[in-house]
């Protein structure tokens, strides 16, 4: 039995486009088979993850390596 989907939601500074686009990318090369988006006309600039075996720390660690802030949206 596959471990179940799992969302998970944060909060970024990205505010281009083309650095999302990028950020997505690398994400699913470490996350392959999950769906991963940007809102960047959300004032949080959310970045959300679906997927399974998903790890939060991981996410976070990946877009801060990039030169971006991201956390957990509470």
């Amino acid at each position: 039995m596959s471990e179940p989907k799992s969302v998970e939601v944060f909060k970024t500074n990205v505010n281009e486009r083309v650095h999302a686009r990028q950020l997505v990318a690398l994400l699913q090369q470490h996350f392959p088979g999950s769906r991963i988006n940007f809102d960047l006309d959300d004032c949080d600039k959310v970045l959300r993850v679906e997927g399974h075996n998903l790890r939060a720390g991981k996410v976070m660690d990946l877009v801060q390596e990039n030169g971006f802030h991201c956390r957990i949206l509470e």
